[in-house]
This record gives C-alpha cells, structure tokens and sequence, in this order.
C-alpha cells in the first residue's frame, strides 16, 4: 500500500504531454510532488483518510500553463492604470481615461494603457480631459505613447529636446512642435519620469493581484522577458513570504547603454535558485514594432519607403554584450519583430557560438512577427528557441490595425508565420506578452487554431491543438531548462496542475475561447477553484 496522497483528481481527460503515457484518468499528488498517473484504479491505491478527492467529470487535466513571455511586474504596475483595450474612438478614451480619474480622484497625474494605433492623433485630444497635469497613454504594444500638452511642457520637449536612447522619435509638427506621439523607450522616458514608480508596498501589492489573475487563468509559471535584481528581489520577497504561487523566470534586461561590468548583476541574479523565483538568462531589445516603424526590416516598409526601421543595437555591440552573456552560461533572449532584427540576432547567434564554442545555451528569438524566407532553416541550426505570441497577430484585414499594410501583401505569407517556423523543425513556445495582449492561455489557443488567410492564395499557419499544447507546457519548460521538472503530468515531476471546465479535445476550435479553468493547482496547493 502506497504512502496516501493528499489530492486525487479523478474520472479526467488528462492530456500529459508525456510522450511515454500521454492519456491518463486520474492523477495524485502528494506534497508538491505528483506521485501517480494512470487509471482511476491505479491513483485509488493513494487514497487515505485524508486525501482530497476531485471529480474531474470527464473534463481536461492539463500541466499548469507556462507562459513563455509575459510581464509580470510593468504588467501588474498596469492593473493600477486606466484600461483603454476597448476604446474604439477619441471619445472613448476620453470617456474611459475621465472615469478612471473620476474613481482615483487626487492623482497629480493621469495614466492609461493598452490603446489602438490611429485612435489619439494630436495632444489636443487629451488636453480635453487633463490640461492642468501631465496625462499619458501607451499604446497596447507598450511601444508608442500618447502625452498631453502639460506633460510634454514639463518634461522640456514640447518645442524642442531629444530622445534619450536609440531607434526613439518624438513626432512634431511642421513647425518643431511635439505632436504628443512618442515612439519607443527614449521618447518615453522624459514624459514617464513626470510619474513615480509605486512604492514598494503598493508593487507588492499590485503583483500578489497579478498572480492571482493568472492562476486563475491556469497560469503556473512565467518567463519574465525584463528584469533586473530590485524587481527580483520583489518576488524573492514574496517567497519568503509565501505569497508566490508563480514560478518566475527573471532575466537581466541589457539595455544599449548597458557595460560589460554591468553584467555583474546578471551573474548575481543568476545564482538564485528559489523554487518560485529564479535568473538564469539575459534579455536584449534588438529593435521595436512595426506598429511605430521602429522594428527592423529587410527592406522598405510598404507605407514608408523611406524607411526600414532601425535596431537598437549593431550586429558588433550585439555580439560583444550577448557573447559575453553567453560565456557566463545565460541563456539569451532577443526581442525581434522585423525580418532584419530576427537575421541580425541570428546573424549574432552564429558568430557567438564560432567565439565561445557549441554548447546547450537554447537562445531565443521572441516574437519573430515577420522573417525572411532564407532565414527560416536558421532556427533549426543554430538551436534557436522561436518564442513567438499566436494573440499578437491581427485575425482578418476587418480589426482595423495598422500592422498589415506596414508589413505589405508581399510579406503576409512569412507574417506570423508560426507553421512554417514549426515545419522547419524550430522548437516553439507559446506566450502572451501581458500586458501586450490578455495572459487568458484560452484566447492564445483560440488565435493559433483558428487563425485564417488574410487574403485568397495566402499559407494558412493555423495550429492545431497539439501543436499549441506543447509550447504553453512541455516545450516551455525545456525553453527555461526546466523540463525534467514540470510542463508535463509525470510522476515525480512538480504537481502544477490544470483542470478545465470542458473536454478540450471535444471542443470546437471556435469555442476554445470560452473554456475556463475550475482549479488551479501550483506546488501541490490548489490555489484556484474547487471550492
């Protein structure tokens, strides 16, 4: 007789993603660690007097969903912000932007996020709901930035100044005068600086919210794609505390104006080992979003031929700052949206490992919106990890988003161009980008199954279930090294759990969407759900 468990979840659809026993009925868990998978009969030997028995009544068991790009602490910071994802005009955000202030009234001043291209065109149009204060919305994408009057005054670049970083612009006017529009980070940065960060205390605050919205969605783990040791030190805080019940994997953000020395860090975080928080890796901007024109193409954008973007960083300052990363033992991950950003990372990636020699380093291209054709058997070769958002693409030329026509028809067959990087033999992980788009894994799986042409004659790179499941579980936990200890339901691996409130494989593709988790399990503890 077994030492009893103290959960049963039985009479399940347990889709393992082990590929040695990739069905099974009933799974058990004892302490954090799952300790039986099998038939009802074979987990009913674990039953004690103790034991918490769930019925799972033929519903989905699944590894706890592991998001692979994701913003865990500028994403929970947002929570505290006005929500503009569903303005679909000027008076939208207006209204929308004067109802939050209404409800936080005192603020010195007003924020919001996740805003749609071409809704906000000139200052005037916030200036209507906040004259007298600085007033800032952000783009969904986080990459552009909308500001009054008064915060443009006070941070000394309405009539004049520069950006303070690379590949950054702030739009103005015939005449010199700042429109409001801020492109990238360095534009930004003048305008945010009129904002304080929240006190430790209310971050803290702020991410024990987060957490708990993402495992109510079945999230279990995240790649954290931006860090550094203050914001680790957070979440190690929150361990200590038992408060975490997410697993976070925390790289050190190199940004362009970053020194070798400066490294130090990284390695500094990487020596933490906590079973909730972790470091280990080492994240790079290599250029912005097409949305903006700031992400890198091979050639001219289609609306722009002036221009094909920039990078924030030359194939030479890549090499030198990544290859270093890389000697340390960092697994290096690259933000790449255009097809010349994705060729100049990999073009680093081959010259890194010719340096510092082959070894099990599984570095990352994330987003990978666009990729040039020569480059695709790239992946497979170098070992690159594709980390690409099936919630980022745009789903018909109806949602009225700019990204198409920047990209242009020529480019629409290699756009988000998941199955092609899949058949060349890439290994694919699966994420969100929150607060970019919804962490909800639902809507993710429901943009990869039911993706469609954008036009007749165009490659359909729709998924299909089994494609998307391992790249939010078995997949992402070997995209972190991490995979002989979750992303699969497998005895003596960590018992991250998942049960859902239907039979996902009985479910239509268009119904995906709707299908909610009922209990979420992290570390043995049933942390969401089952009453």
């Amino acid at each position: 007789m077994p030492q009893p468990a103290d959960l049963i979840i039985s009479n399940a659809r347990v889709l393992t993603q082990d590929l040695l026993l990739p069905r099974a009925a009933a799974v058990a868990v004892r302490g954090t660690r799952i300790v039986g998978v099998g038939s009802v009969e074979d987990c009913a030997e674990f039953k004690g007097p103790a034991t918490r028995m769930v019925d799972a009544q033929q519903c989905t068991l699944l590894p706890g969903f592991i998001d692979s790009h994701l913003h865990l602490l500028s994403g929970a910071i947002g929570l505290g912000h006005a929500q503009l994802q569903a303005a679909g005009s000027a008076a939208d955000v207006q209204r929308l932007l004067r109802e939050h202030d209404h409800a936080h009234a005192g603020q010195p001043g007003l924020r919001g996020l996740g805003l749609r291209y071409n809704i906000i065109s000139q200052r005037a149009q916030l200036d209507a709901v906040a004259a007298d204060r600085p007033l800032l919305v952000t783009a969904y994408d986080g990459h552009t930035a909308w500001a009054n009057t008064c915060a443009l005054q006070q941070a000394g670049i309405l009539n004049g100044g520069e950006p303070t970083g690379p590949n950054s612009v702030i739009v103005r006017d015939a005449a010199g005068v700042a429109t409001g529009e801020l492109r990238e980070a360095g534009a930004m940065e003048p305008v945010r600086k009129l904002f304080p960060d929240p006190s430790t205390a209310r971050q803290r605050q702020l991410v024990q919210h987060a957490v708990q919205l993402l495992n109510a969605a079945g999230v279990t783990s995240v790649h954290n794609m931006d860090g550094d040791l203050e914001q680790m030190q957070l979440y190690q805080a929150m361990e200590q505390a038992h408060e975490m019940s997410l697993r976070v994997y925390v790289p050190y953000h190199v940004t362009p104006a970053a020194t070798l020395e400066m490294l130090a860090e990284a390695a500094e975080m990487q020596s933490v080992r906590g079973a909730f928080v972790r470091g280990g890796a080492a994240k790079f901007f290599m250029d912005g979003v097409l949305e903006s024109y700031t992400a890198l193409l091979v050639t001219p954008y289609a609306d722009a031929l002036h221009t094909r973007g920039d990078a924030l960083f030359s194939l030479d300052h890549f090499i030198r700052m990544a290859g270093a990363c890389d000697r340390m033992g960092l697994q290096v991950a690259v933000h790449c949206c255009g097809d010349g950003a994705v060729r100049r990372a990999l073009d680093g990636f081959a010259e890194m490992r010719r340096l510092n020699g082959p070894r099990d380093s599984r570095h990352r291209i994330e987003h990978i919106e666009l990729i040039a054709p020569s480059d695709l058997q790239r992946f497979r070769k170098l070992d690159v990890i594709a980390s690409m958002q099936t919630a980022h693409c745009p789903p018909d030329m109806l949602a009225n988003d700019v990204w198409p026509a920047r990209a242009g028809h020529d480019r629409w067959p290699l756009s988000f161009a998941w199955r092609a990087v899949r058949t060349c033999g890439a290994h694919f992980v699966n994420g969100s980008d929150w607060s970019v788009a919804s962490f909800n894994p639902m809507l993710g799986l429901d943009a990869g199954l039911n993706r469609m042409p954008w036009a007749p004659g165009q490659p359909n790179d729709h998924l299909t279930l089994y494609q998307l499941l391992p790249g939010y579980t078995r997949d992402a936990a070997w995209a972190e090294f991490k995979e002989h200890e979750k992303g699969r339901v497998c005895s003596g691996l960590l018992a991250d759990l998942v049960l859902l409130d239907a039979d996902l494989e009985q479910t239509a593709p268009e119904l995906v969407k709707n299908v909610r988790p009922v209990m979420t399990v992290v570390d043995g503890r049933i942390v969401h759900g089952a009453g």
